[in-house]
């Protein structure tokens, strides 16, 4: 599919000004720039994440509150029930808080629900769980802020409830009276009436607390337990779980998140718990290097697996047992679910794909089917709106109700289409580019004629797909230093991308096609050669060979092979020059 080319630009003077205060070259100072990183202080802090940057826990609101009534129930000995999610993110957060109170004395259990015998989130299913053994106390990781029933009937069974979540809570459209016992008023949301809402979405919207993940926040809950506890543990123990959860939610990986995640990995590649050492070994990953962008395809998604396909209560135990053999029986039992969930995956995105040839796929895309798992639908409608840059629900049909996912384009908040499409749904909640949905089957073709009437009237949609570079050199700059620097950008991902860089007027020397159609070739720039390759781009071969020069978009690395190292170019894309 034809891309856009977006050059990021920066005045030269202001890039060699940050580039000589900070200490680094010209084109990391630019790449710096363009991710709003505009001082040598704040590159500093950038480029050298430490513990000593993650912030004070009680700027969060409330959580003064939630800290008070977890020491009351330690002090009193009463049980405790931690209430997750069956995602990556909420079984890291069920994870970390679980093992945390168990640490500090507490009486503690946990409950994963099942997505198919309980739904998702906070719901009446784990208020019976509580009262069934007999806890005085419910935390909630991961979920609960749009909780309401839930809560009150938590309250009504006597037994209370701390929020601890990072998803979006339901707006306050109008001024309401006191009969709904469930709500708790808030000057611009409704809340559940928990005894504490633990959620920067409510009270640090404006801070970068409200990009934490939902094992961000738990992180944040025990820090806040460690400075008021004598404690044998530091939140240190806990940054491999919340690693995973934040890599897993694909939030920024900046600020407070950055530091999240690059303490993290370096747990992660020591692998101190038998559960990640597991996951680890039966995903391939032993010996080889540990990013986040490799756990994204790794371990996460098998710790995601049995959540779609299965019952998750058991990874929370393999993610904090001391058993090697308990941690490599789960991990085989995930690996097993994963290759069944991308079977199943497969088979649902062609057929879907096959019915869009049918369908009108300019606008947003909505598409549903009695046969489809609910398990992996949240993962073919990030597929289909990468292939046709537009925002897509997939929906499950089961009886007369359609459930299901959506996932959109960055310029489209599909959480708040849903909103103006409310009267159609049963139920919906996510964030700006994926949401969760629930309606009346007999209602999708009016649901679906509004969506993409709100789509098509949207203003500054930009649906015709672009890659970002962000600085033009000279081939002759990229070098080993180079390519050293570059690697203090780690870690990658959401709000810090894979940097791109871009040169014109190459010489294209030798090009030709190796392994599983990759394009490999010598790229020259007036006496200056280096090697590039083109993953998965035989496609485009034919350009290479009726081009004089081409432009091309890459990231710099360094091939180690036949025990030397190379300077490579991985291709990005590439087009014939002007």
């Amino acid at each position: 599919m034809h891309r856009k080319w977006l050059v990021s630009r920066t005045n030269t003077e202001f890039i060699s000004y940050i580039a000589k205060a900070a200490s680094v070259s010209p084109v990391l100072a630019q790449i710096l720039i363009n991710r709003g990183i505009k001082t040598a202080d704040d590159i500093k802090d950038f480029l050298h994440p430490g513990i000593a940057k993650l912030s004070d826990p009680f700027e969060l609101g409330n959580m003064s509150g939630a800290v008070e009534r977890i020491k009351e129930s330690i002090s009193r000995n009463q049980r405790i029930l931690i209430h997750g999610d069956y995602d990556a993110d909420g079984l890291s957060s069920t994870a970390i808080v679980f093992q945390a109170l168990k640490a500090l004395g507490a009486d503690c259990h946990y409950f994963i629900p099942n997505r198919f015998a309980h739904g998702y989130g906070f719901n009446p299913e784990g208020v019976k769980k509580a009262k069934a053994i007999g806890a005085g106390l419910i935390i909630t990781v991961d979920c609960g802020i749009t909780s309401f029933e839930a809560v009150n009937l938590s309250n009504k069974e006597g037994i209370d409830v701390i929020i601890t979540d990072h998803h979006e809570p339901v707006v306050r459209l109008r001024d309401k009276k006191d009969d709904a016992s469930c709500i708790m008023h808030h000057a611009s949301f409704e809340l559940p009436d928990a005894v504490a809402v633990v959620n920067p979405k409510v009270s640090n919207r404006d801070s970068g607390l409200s990009n934490l993940s939902g094992a961000g926040i738990a992180l944040k809950l025990v820090q806040a337990l460690v400075t008021i506890h004598d404690s044998r543990f530091t939140i240190h123990d806990f940054l491999d779980l919340a690693a995973l959860g934040t890599i897993a939610d694909v939030v920024p990986v900046t600020g407070e998140n950055r530091v999240i995640v690059s303490r993290g990995l370096r747990l992660i590649r020591e692998s101190r718990r038998p559960g990640i050492r597991a996951l680890i070994k039966i995903s391939g990953m032993e010996g080889r290097e540990i990013k986040a962008g490799s756990l994204s395809f790794s371990l996460i998604p098998r710790l995601n697996a049995a959540g779609r396909i299965d019952d998750a209560s058991d990874v929370v135990d393999m993610l904090t047992t001391d058993s090697v053999d308990k941690a490599a029986e789960t991990a085989s039992r995930l690996d097993r679910l994963n290759s069944e969930r991308q079977r199943i995956e497969e088979d649902i995105f062609l057929e879907a794909v096959a019915r869009l040839k049918h369908k009108n796929t300019s606008s947003a895309i909505v598409i549903a089917s009695e046969s489809w798992h609910q398990g992996v639908i949240g993962i073919v409608a990030s597929r289909i709106s990468e292939q046709f840059c537009r925002p897509a629900v997939v929906l499950s049909i089961e009886g007369s109700v359609a459930k299901g996912s959506a996932r959109s384009i960055p310029s489209f908040d599909i959480c708040k289409a849903f909103s103006d499409c409310s009267e159609l749904l049963i139920g919906f909640g996510g964030h700006r580019q994926a949401a969760g949905i629930k309606l009346d089957a007999a209602n999708l073709d009016t649901f679906e004629k509004k969506l993409c009437s709100i789509f098509d009237s949207a203003a500054g949609i930009e649906s015709t797909p672009s890659i970002t570079i962000d600085a033009d050199v000279n081939l002759a700059e990229i070098n080993h230093g180079l390519v050293k620097e570059l690697g203090m950008l780690e870690p990658l991902g959401y709000g810090n991308p894979e940097p791109l860089l871009a040169s014109k007027m190459l010489e294209v020397v030798s090009p030709r096609i190796v392994g599983n159609n990759h394009v490999k070739m010598k790229l020259r720039h007036k006496s200056y050669y280096i090697d590039a390759i083109g993953f998965d781009m035989g496609g485009n071969f034919e350009d290479l060979n009726h081009s004089a020069q081409i432009d091309a978009v890459f990231t710099p690395s360094v091939n180690e092979w036949n025990g030397g190292r190379y300077l490579q170019l991985i291709l990005k894309a590439f087009r014939p020059s002007l």
